[in-house]
C-alpha cells in the first residue's frame, strides 16, 4: 500500500491556484500527499486516516504579505483615532482623560494628518490633555504628535540630531511643536513611557491573531523584529499556539554597519513551531503624507527630496551584504525616486540578485518607465492598495494628493499595470496602518474604493484587479514574493497543507461580495485552527 494519509479532505471544490481545481486532498505529516478526485485520494486511506467532508470551497491559505503584528499590538495601545475629525479627536481625548489617572500616559493611534490645517503640532491638544503625557501616533505609523506635558517630560528642545533623517518639529520661534518625524524621534519620547509586560502584549497579540485567522489568514510576513517581538512569540508558544504562521524579517536601520548586519544575518533560520526569522527589511524613505517620501521632484511644500538613509551608499552596501549571503530582502520605497533607486541597487547586484528573493514595499507613485523594471529584474511588488482607497480621494482633495500634484497622484498604486507587466504582485494590509481583513483588502483592490462605502468614488479605477488576481495576491504571489512558492501559496504534492476554507467560491464573487464571503475555517500544516481554538477553550 502507498503511504497512508493522516487526513483526507473532500470539498465542494478545491482551487489549487496551480492551474487546476480538484475535489479532494490527502495530507500526511502536514504536507499534501495527493490531490484529485475522491477516488484518487481514497487509496491513501487506512484505518487510522481521518476523512472529513466540507460543504465549502478550499483555496491555498491566505497570506498577508506585509504586517507589523507585534509592533502593531504595541502601537495600538490606547484609543483608536482612525478616521476621526479634529473635533472627534478632541472629544475622544476628553473622554479618555476623564477615565485616566492624572500623571499617566494618554496613548492614541491612527491620527489623520488631514486634521491639521497648517503645521503638525501636538500642542493643539493641550486643552484636553494637560494633566497627562499624550502620545498620538499618526495613521502612517512614521510620525506622531505629543502634547506640551510630554515635550517637557522627554526634555525635547527641537535641536535633537539623529543617525537618519528623523526630526523633532519646531515652530517659527524654534520651539518644539511636539511633532515627531520617523522612529528615532518617536523613540526619544517613548523611552519615558511605561512599557507593557510580555504577558500583557502576548495576550493582546494572541487575540489579534485569532481574529486574523477567523478572517481566513494562515500566515503573515512581519516586516520587523523590534524588541520585544521574540519574547512575545516565545511566550505565546510556551502557553498557547499561534493561530497563524509568522515570518519575521528584521529591520536594517540607517546608520548601522557590518557588525550589526552580521548579528542579524546570524539570526536567519531561527524558529519556533509557527514562527521563523527569514529575510531582512530596509526603508529607503518615509511617507508622502509627512513629506519624507523620496521623490524625483519636491512635493507641494518643497519636501520629499532625500532618502532617510543620510548616506545612501550605506544602503547599497547593506543590500549587497545580505543579497550575497542569499538572504531575501524587502525595501520600503514609497516615492518615485526611492523606488527607482532601490531598483538601480538591485540591478547592480547582477547574477547575485538571483540568490534570494527581493521585493519593494508600498510603491505608492511611479512613472510609466519604472513599471516594466519589476518584471525585467525579477523584483516583486508588495503593495497595499487599501492605503489609497482609505487615505486618498478621487477628487485629489486629500493631503497625499495635494502634496504630489495631479500627475503623480494619478500614478498611485499601479497594481493592474504591474500585474499586466508580468511582475509578481503580493498584497497586504500593513496592519496596524490599515485594517487586516483580507476579504476587504481584496475587495478594495478590485473596486479601488472602501468595501463598506459604496458612495465613495473609486481612485484610479483602471488600476483595479480582477478577483483571481486579488486572490493570487494573497496566495501564490505573496508566497513567490518571499521565495516560499515551494512550500506554500498553491496546492501541490509535497507543499504544506495550509488552507483557507470558504462557504462560497471566492472566484465566483464580485468585487463587492468578496468582502462578505464567509470563512469556515483555516488549516495550518493539516491542523484545523478552529478546532484547536475550540479545544483550547474547552480545556
Amino acid at each position: 500500500m502507498k503511504n497512508a494519509a493522516d487526513l483526507i479532505i473532500n470539498a465542494t471544490k478545491i482551487h489549487t491556484l496551480a492551474g487546476t481545481s480538484v475535489q479532494s486532498l490527502a495530507i500526511s505529516e502536514g504536507k499534501l500527499l495527493a490531490l484529485g478526485t475522491t477516488n484518487d485520494t481514497a487509496e491513501f486511506a487506512d484505518s487510522d486516516t481521518e476523512i472529513i467532508s466540507i460543504n465549502g470551497v478550499v483555496t491555498p491559505g491566505l497570506i498577508d504579505a506585509h504586517t507589523h503584528v507585534v509592533m502593531g499590538t504595541i502601537w495600538t495601545r490606547g484609543i483608536n483615532l482612525t478616521d476621526l475629525s479634529r473635533e472627534e479627536v478632541c472629544t475622544a481625548l476628553s473622554e479618555q482623560a476623564a477615565r485616566t489617572e492624572k500623571g499617566a500616559w494618554l496613548m492614541g493611534w491612527g491620527l489623520d494628518p488631514n486634521i491639521f490645517t497648517e503645521q503638525f503640532d501636538g500642542r493643539v491638544f493641550d486643552e484636553y490633555t494637560a494633566d497627562f503625557n499624550a502620545f498620538l501616533r499618526m495613521r502612517d505609523g512614521h510620525s506622531a504628535v505629543v502634547n506640551s506635558t510630554a515635550i517637557a517630560t522627554a526634555g525635547l528642545t527641537g535641536a535633537e540630531m539623529f543617525e537618519d533623517e528623523s526630526a523633532v518639529g519646531v515652530d517659527s520661534d524654534g520651539a518644539p511643536t511636539g511633532y515627531l518625524l520617523e522612529f528615532a524621534a518617536m523613540a526619544t519620547v517613548l523611552a519615558h513611557c511605561p512599557e507593557e509586560s510580555i504577558p500583557e502584549i502576548g495576550t493582546r497579540l494572541l487575540e489579534r491573531l485569532e481574529d486574523m485567522a477567523a478572517c481566513g489568514l494562515t500566515a503573515t510576513h512581519v516586516l520587523d523584529l523590534e524588541s520585544p517581538a521574540l519574547e512575545v512569540v516565545q511566550w505565546i508558544e510556551e502557553n498557547h499556539e499561534l493561530p497563524i504562521e509568522l515570518r519575521f524579517s528584521p529591520m536594517i536601520h540607517p546608520g548601522t554597519k557590518a557588525p550589526q548586519w552580521e548579528q542579524l544575518a546570524a539570526l536567519q533560520g531561527t524558529h519556533g513551531r509557527r514562527w521563523r526569522i527569514e529575510g531582512v527589511k530596509f526603508m529607503i524613505d518615509g511617507t508622502i503624507d509627512n513629506g519624507s517620501a523620496w521623490l524625483q521632484r519636491p512635493d507641494h511644500f518643497g519636501e520629499g527630496t532625500k532618502s532617510i538613509w543620510t548616506n545612501t551608499d550605506d544602503y547599497r552596501q547593506a543590500l549587497k551584504f545580505f543579497a550575497n549571503r542569499g538572504v531575501s530582502t524587502a525595501t520600503h520605497a514609497i516615492g518615485d525616486r526611492g523606488v527607482e533607486f532601490v531598483l538601480d541597487c538591485l540591478e547592480e547586484l547582477g547574477e547575485n540578485r538571483g540568490l534570494a528573493a527581493h521585493r519593494i514595499e508600498h510603491i505608492e507613485t511611479i512613472p510609466d518607465e519604472t513599471v516594466a523594471r519589476f518584471a525585467q529584474l525579477g523584483v516583486a511588488a508588495s503593495m497595499q492598495p487599501i492605503h489609497g482607497t482609505h487615505h486618498t480621494k478621487a477628487d485629489q482633495s486629500d493631503n497625499w494628493s495635494q502634496r504630489l500634484g495631479a500627475e503623480r497622484a494619478e500614478h498611485g498604486w499601479r497594481c493592474r499595470d504591474l500585474r499586466e507587466s508580468g511582475a509578481t504582485l503580493a498584497l497586504g494590509s500593513d496592519w496596524p496602518i490599515t485594517p487586516y481583513d483580507p476579504r476587504e483588502m481584496m475587495s478594495d483592490s478590485i473596486l479601488r474604493r472602501p468595501a463598506r462605502k459604496a458612495e465613495v468614488a473609486p481612485v484610479q479605477p483602471d488600476q483595479g484587479l480582477n478577483v483571481l488576481q486579488a486572490l493570487e495576491g494573497y496566495t501564490s504571489h505573496a508566497a513567490r514574493a518571499s521565495n516560499l512558492q515551494h512550500s506554500v501559496g498553491t496546492l501541490a504534492t509535497d507543499l504544506y497543507a495550509n488552507l483557507t476554507v470558504f462557504a462560497q467560491d471566492p472566484l465566483e464573487q464580485t468585487g463587492q461580495s468578496i468582502a462578505d464571503i464567509e470563512v469556515l475555517t483555516t488549516f495550518i500544516k493539516g491542523k484545523d485552527t478552529k478546532k484547536l481554538k475550540q479545544s483550547a477553550a474547552i480545556n
